[in-house]
């Protein structure tokens, strides 16, 4: 079996995830006093199974994935330089995203115990 399990895999890419955004929010940081610097971030994890939205007519607009689509914060006050980076947000936002990769690394580790067990390797 050289195929990793469903559920690690989603272990790891949302573990990946949350490791981008927060190299995101870590740039936000670094220029929160550049000159006309926007701060950005990322969308929220989704799970990309394959999944396809079906249109029923050529007109409607067709799904696209947006798992690690980065995008400018919209409504974000901008300082007097043009700058839109707000250090308190980032560093909510920092939780968050340490939250999430904490989370995906504990699933990660508690399924890879299971089969540890399940293999009598404990």
């Amino acid at each position: 079996m050289n195929e990793m399990p469903a559920i690690l895999r989603l272990a790891a890419g949302a573990a990946a995830h949350a490791a981008n955004r927060q190299g995101v929010i870590a740039t936000n940081v670094a220029n929160a006093d550049t000159p006309g610097f926007h701060a950005r971030d990322m969308n929220p994890f989704v799970v990309d199974d394959g999944f396809q939205l079906r249109r029923a007519d050529e007109r409607h607009l067709a799904g696209t994935s947006r798992q690690s689509e980065v995008f400018k914060l919209r409504n974000a006050a901008v300082d007097p330089n043009g700058n839109t980076v707000d250090l308190e947000d980032q560093v909510l936002r920092g939780i968050e995203a340490a939250r999430a990769h904490n989370q995906a690394i504990t699933v990660y580790r508690n399924n890879l115990d299971i089969l540890r067990t399940a293999l009598g390797r404990r």
